[in-house]
């Protein structure tokens, strides 16, 4: 008998768990070594994990929905298809207690339930919230901390090992979670943590909200009134929020509550890039294979910005400045399921035939669910594009710990007065779009946000012809 255990795998440095978001095999089904096994669902990605090697699936230990440590074992494959055979279907067993708590509930429908005439009607009779999965190791407290000590078993380890307290150190990952190298420098600077504060109770399954990341404010009291109560009406239909949603809601609370806000506004007159693209978009198709869209022209005149204004390519660290020297660009992409944020690396070094590849790449990978954690990490600036979707202007929130994110209305033809080569007024036909850029203004002045848009807004205007 040749069994193999699949494992939870550890999709980065700092991932400590992952979600079972579906299996896409069933007990008895053969399966080739890589061909995609399950889906899983971490704090960075969704991905399509492989079989680890060629057999029959005889064994599922990790149910749909149950959130589980890295290197779990969630399943055996057999390889002699004889002993696989032998071995009789069994009936899919009762979930365990950690196993119910993981796994998300069916959708209930609320019905109104039947009364006598002329009698008031009860309220429906609604189940509990489930409490959303534990976190290993995680101690209550402030979204940062929790996303702290979701650090991987070794930092734990190490950081037990030496009496340190993960919360109170000052993490190189993202969202300020601390990896390898960073407990390895605490240790080595005979520097030791403060004792993490005391935790609050934890949150009960009656206040489902508070358990979400960052949104401890809103538990009741969190600003001094009870938040309300949330009762299903009849005919309402519930339903847990998935992984990524619970995930997103937790960083934009914590985005919101962390930086100071502000957007401005400018329309960009996209006529000169629209014919470039015009002219030369069937022979770049032909040529590379891909579609030349706006977006890498926009893209090249961020960079640019960003090369211009350092400060729009930062990061906050406590009461320290981080001024980014790569150049990473997020591209958020709107998935079925959620959004996601994968970035292109070294935008700086790429001509238009690059970025149109990597946004291209990313973006058909993200709908595969075939990104990396890597493919998702290490953005310094973001740029999101709901105007494919019609929207005209929007008010993005800053991905945390960057500073800055632009996001690109709808392109569409408008009249506008110019100037006419006489000096006359006239009014003319031109393609435009407007762009607004959220900032934050802790380090980003007012002025600096609008001579940085000034400055993109006059590159792509005055554009200048030279091919791919």
């Amino acid at each position: 008998m040749a069994r193999i255990d699949v494992v939870m795998p550890q999709m980065g440095e700092s991932i400590a768990e992952g979600t079972m978001s579906r299996w896409l095999k069933k007990i008895g089904d053969s399966v080739k070594r890589d061909e995609p096994l399950f889906e899983i669902s971490t704090d960075k990605v969704d991905a399509e994990i492989p079989s680890p090697s060629a057999g029959i699936l005889v064994e599922v230990l990790v149910n749909d929905g149950q959130t589980v440590p890295v290197q779990t074992v969630v399943a055996r494959l057999e390889t002699d298809a004889s002993v696989a055979a032998a071995i009789p279907a069994a009936a899919p067993s009762a979930p365990t207690a950690a196993s119910a708590a993981g796994a998300p509930p069916a959708i209930a429908s609320v019905a109104a339930p039947a009364a006598a005439p002329n009698q008031p009607v009860a309220p429906p009779i609604v189940p509990a919230a489930p409490a959303l999965p534990a976190t290993p190791a995680a101690a209550p407290g402030s979204f940062e901390d929790r996303i702290r000590t979701k650090s991987s078993p070794l930092v734990r380890k190490i950081a037990a090992e030496h009496g340190i307290q993960i919360t109170g150190l000052q993490g190189s990952g993202v969202a300020g979670r601390v990896t390898k190298k960073d407990i390895l420098q605490a240790i080595e600077s005979g520097v030791t943590a403060p004792a993490a504060p005391s935790a609050p109770a934890a949150p009960t399954a009656s206040a489902p909200i508070a358990a979400l990341p960052g949104a401890s404010m809103y538990a009741p009291g969190g600003f001094g009134f009870d938040a309300p109560v949330v009762h299903p009406w009849p005919g309402d239909v519930v339903e847990p929020m998935s992984k990524i949603r619970r995930l997103t809601a937790g960083h934009m609370v914590y985005s919101k509550h962390t930086s100071a806000h502000v957007t401005t506004f400018f329309e960009v007159d996209l006529t000169k890039v629209a014919r470039i693209r015009q002219r030369m978009r069937g022979e770049f198709e032909a040529q590379y294979g891909e579609k030349l869209t706006f977006l890498p022209f926009i893209t090249q005149a961020v960079v640019q910005g960003l090369r211009k204004f350092p400060v729009l390519n930062a990061a906050v660290r406590g009461t320290d400045i981080v001024f980014r020297k790569q150049y990473n660009i997020g591209i958020a992409v709107a998935l079925e399921w959620g959004l996601i944020v994968p970035v292109v690396k070294q935008a700086d070094s790429l001509s238009l035939v690059g970025l149109t590849r990597g946004i291209n790449d990313l973006a058909n990978r993200a709908r595969a669910k075939k990104l990396r954690p890597e493919d998702v990490q290490d953005a310094s600036f973001t740029i999101t594009n709901p105007g494919v979707f019609g929207s005209v202007m929007g008010t993005p929130v800053i991905p945390q710990p960057t500073v800055a994110i632009l996001c690109l209305g709808s392109i569409e033809k408008r009249p506008k007065v110019i100037t006419g080569p006489d000096g006359e007024d006239t009014i003319a036909i031109r393609t435009c779009a407007y762009f607004s850029l959220s900032f934050d203004h802790r380090i980003v002045d007012g002025s600096d946000a609008d001579q940085y848009m000034a400055f993109v807004k006059k590159q792509l205007e005055t554009i200048p012809d030279t091919g791919f």
